[in-house]
């Protein structure tokens, strides 16, 4: 069963109905016991890195859990900022820290938020991003974008280039929405599904 993790912060019904059509089990859940033992667990997010903080407490706690026993993990667009140390977005806020750097705002010489539809270059072998075509579009909303890392699979331009998929062991994370890239995305949730 894949937990899907509601922390009041992600568009949890759409990446629920990406699973469903691909057909398999996810659930909406906030108990901590249930994403303990999940398969697999997903982290969506939207908004504002300060949303995070509903992750602390027993919530962290069952997604540290599930990282030691190697349960697959998927940080969406917030979710994958929040794997990182830190954002200028909520400075006083630490992320998981499971990747070095800091999220940081896009620069003034392009518009901010980078909505819509960006080329994905992939950097190298990966198992989230296996038969997806190089060069792929997906779709993204965000104002803050997390540097580029020694874990990063694939990147994007905008202003500079920025982290669009991190993998790590069975973390991993995407800037973008997957539930709304229509095959690319569905092919990389059939991907992780499939892990």
């Amino acid at each position: 069963m894949i937990a899907i993790v509601d922390y009041q912060a992600g568009n949890l019904a759409s990446v629920k109905k990406a699973f469903d059509h691909l057909g398999y089990e996810a659930v909406i859940t906030a108990n901590p016991e249930e994403i303990a033992r999940a398969s697999k667990v997903v982290l969506p997010g939207v908004g504002n890195f300060g949303a995070t903080t509903a992750l602390n407490g027993a919530l962290h706690e069952a997604i540290a859990k599930a990282i030691d026993r190697h349960t697959p993990l998927l940080g969406i667009c917030l979710g994958m900022q929040w794997m990182f140390e830190s954002s200028q977005e909520a400075p006083r806020l630490r992320g998981l820290g499971l990747f070095p750097g800091e999220c940081e705002k896009f620069p003034p010489t392009v518009k901010s938020p980078h909505v819509g539809w960006n080329q994905l270059q992939v950097h190298r072998a990966s198992r989230l991003l296996r038969d997806l075509p190089q060069d792929s579009f997906v779709y993204f909303t965000h104002s803050y974008r997390a540097p580029v890392a020694e874990a990063t699979v694939g990147q994007c331009e905008y202003g500079g280039a920025f982290s669009a998929v991190v993998e790590l062991g069975q973390v991993f994370g995407v800037q973008f929405h997957p539930e709304k890239s229509g095959a690319a995305g569905l092919q990389l949730l059939r991907n992780f599904c499939e892990l």
